[in-house]
């Protein structure tokens, strides 16, 4: 079969001749991959930056996918951490980190949408609890995973949503996927921080895909800008697409009823993610929302392909998603 090999992690994966996958304990259905996501996540992986890497190599990339079973049954899985990935024809999975899904499903809505929206699903049911009627800021609006955020907030229950990104064309499609405020940031970490204070300053919930020097600035403008300080404040650290660290000012924590919370793997675990997994899976498979739909956009690209759109960033907020050959 073939598969996407990472033999180093300064370079981008190759397309190659691989092993069969053995069905083991751990693993003991064989699937054939329908549908990979390239996901940031994924890319971290294989250059061994993401927070849980062991540094070990030869390694096929990719956390999750969508695959089909000897039974004909499609199926979305989530992979554990592993050097055998989902970017090649076959892999063997756990089923009971999976989810059947309905035949006619979009396996290719389902590979790009279910790793980005489970960032926002998860923190939303498993890390704080949204209460009735919420406001949430979602920082870093504009890329996939918080566009999604914004919709899965509005699902979830959320009244007001603050969708903050730098992309304006992005931006300025939120409003129609359930973004009741915009707020266009333009890299100055001091000044976006001021136009945050002033749209964002009451919110519940901040959902955090920047992290670094902006979030830093952001927290203290909201933090100080608050009409009840006594109200309680949870800032959800997601993603770190700005910079690994924060320098946080000790001010902000004790001038607010302030919590920071990560959510991510580790945070929750992969109990808690996977029963998740079937109810996050309908809303992206029949594409229901309160008032829209749950908006991925796929870029099917062969898997044979690989080395070549590895480095490409999503065109457009387009999800790129590797499909093996039939």
């Amino acid at each position: 079969m073939k598969a996407a090999l990472v033999t180093s992690f300064d370079s981008a994966p190759r397309y190659v001749e691989a092993p069969e996958p053995v069905a083991s304990g751990d693993a003991p259905m064989v699937v054939d991959v329908v549908a990979a996501g390239l996901h940031p996540r994924v890319r971290s992986q294989a250059e061994g930056s993401h927070y849980t890497s062991d540094g070990v190599l030869p390694l096929v990339p990719g956390v999750d996918g969508v695959g089909r079973g000897s039974d004909g049954e499609l199926r979305y899985f989530v992979l554990p951490d592993t050097t055998a990935g989902s970017m090649a024809d076959r892999i063997a999975i756990d089923p009971r980190r999976s989810v059947v899904l309905p035949p006619d499903s979009d396996t290719l809505a389902v590979a790009a949408g279910m790793n980005p929206a489970m960032s926002s699903w998860v923190a939303l049911r498993r890390r704080v609890e949204l209460p009735a009627g919420a406001h949430v800021l979602v920082l870093g609006a504009t890329g996939s995973a918080g566009r999604l955020a914004v919709q899965v907030a509005r699902l979830l229950g959320a009244e007001q949503v603050v969708a903050a990104g730098r992309d304006a064309a992005r931006l300025a499609l939120l409003p129609g996927l359930g973004a009741t405020d915009v707020v266009r940031l333009s890299g100055d970490a001091d000044e976006d921080a001021d136009h945050l204070g002033a749209a964002a300053s009451d919110v519940d919930i901040v959902l955090d895909y920047l992290w670094g020097a902006p979030t830093a600035a952001a927290m203290t403008s909201v933090v100080t800008r608050r009409s009840d300080r006594g109200k309680p404040l949870t800032w959800v650290e997601i993603g770190s697409v700005a910079g690994p660290a924060a320098a946080i000012p000790s001010a902000a924590l004790r001038a607010a009823r302030l919590q920071l919370v990560g959510s991510g793997q580790g945070s929750v675990s992969t109990r808690e993610i996977v029963a998740e997994l079937p109810a996050l899976a309908q809303h992206l498979t029949d594409g229901t929302l309160t008032d829209g739909t749950l908006a991925v956009d796929p870029r099917p690209v062969p898997l044979r392909d690989v080395e070549r759109v590895w480095a490409e960033p999503d065109r457009d907020g387009r999800r790129t998603v590797l499909v093996p050959a039939a």
